[in-house]
């Protein structure tokens, strides 16, 4: 039998303006790619992708 697990990702960055952020909600590693790459064309600096388990959420870096 194989056992499965689902690695789930979140995110920490800055937004155009300075402001810290971090995301809440967790992503797939194919949907976190892809909100990275939309966090980055919109200018946002420090994107970081961070694994989470489940009902966890990364905080903002100080």
């Amino acid at each position: 039998m194989t056992k499965t697990s689902m690695q789930n990702y979140g995110f920490t960055w800055t937004d155009p303006d300075g402001t810290k952020r971090a995301s809440a909600v967790a992503y797939d590693r194919t949907s976190a790619d892809r909100q990275k790459q939309k966090l980055e064309a919109s200018g946002c600096t420090s994107v970081e992708v961070v694994p989470v388990r489940p009902g966890e959420l990364p905080k903002p870096k100080v």
